[in-house]
């Protein structure tokens, strides 16, 4: 269902991610995203052009690319800042090396505040890692799902991240049945207080 119709506007700023995944001829994988931000109006920016940015062009024009495996251990990064509001910006992708070594899994996120937060990296090479996180499991999901058809002892990835692959609900009752963990009661059925064991007889 689409948004309900908005009030009178004008567009002002546009800001693009677009995270491509690629299943590499050496079995690893690249991720790779991209950001731009674009206004409408030119604005002054001192350190671009004759002090402007033209409408339509980027202020930022940003792009990191992770290499992983399988097991979402990352093994090499690249990075790149095309357009930028200033000019050392570009400095600072030397720092996104330091995600080498780390896992794509439960902390990440934290992991990655930790190491780029703040003046210790770009604030929009940080905010394009949750999208890169996302597209590596949307990437890999086919040869993932391949691996758990060997390994039946071991619980999908997917079930329990999200509300419709709950193990208490019925997309996981009618696809993953192994798994399923019995009905969930809604909560406007359970009583708020215990009921007097008198009360029940």
């Amino acid at each position: 269902m689409p948004l309900p119709p908005p009030a009178p506007r004008a567009l002002q700023h546009t800001r693009t991610v677009t995270c491509r995944g690629y299943k590499r001829d050496d079995g690893l994988w690249d991720i790779e995203g991209h950001l731009t931000d674009i206004k409408t109006i030119a604005i002054p920016l001192k350190e671009r052009n004759d002090g402007w940015v033209p409408a339509g062009e980027p202020i930022h024009d940003l792009s990191l690319r992770i290499t992983i495996d399988l097991d979402m251990n990352i093994h090499d990064v690249a990075s790149s800042m095309d357009l930028t509001p200033y000019r050392l910006c570009p400095d600072i992708t030397v720092q996104y090396k330091k995600l080498i070594g780390l896992r794509i899994a439960s902390g990440f996120t934290r992991q990655t505040r930790e190491l780029f937060s703040g003046i210790s990296g770009c604030t929009h090479l940080l905010e394009l890692l949750g999208p890169i996180a996302t597209t590596a499991f949307q990437a890999t999901h086919k040869e993932q799902l391949a691996r758990i058809e060997h390994m039946p002892d071991v619980k999908p990835f997917m079930l329990d991240n999200c509300h419709a692959l709950n193990t208490r609900g019925q997309v996981v009752k009618q696809h993953w049945p192994d798994y399923f963990q019995g009905e969930q009661i809604p909560a406007e059925l359970i009583p708020a207080e215990p009921i007097p064991a008198k009360e029940l007889s």
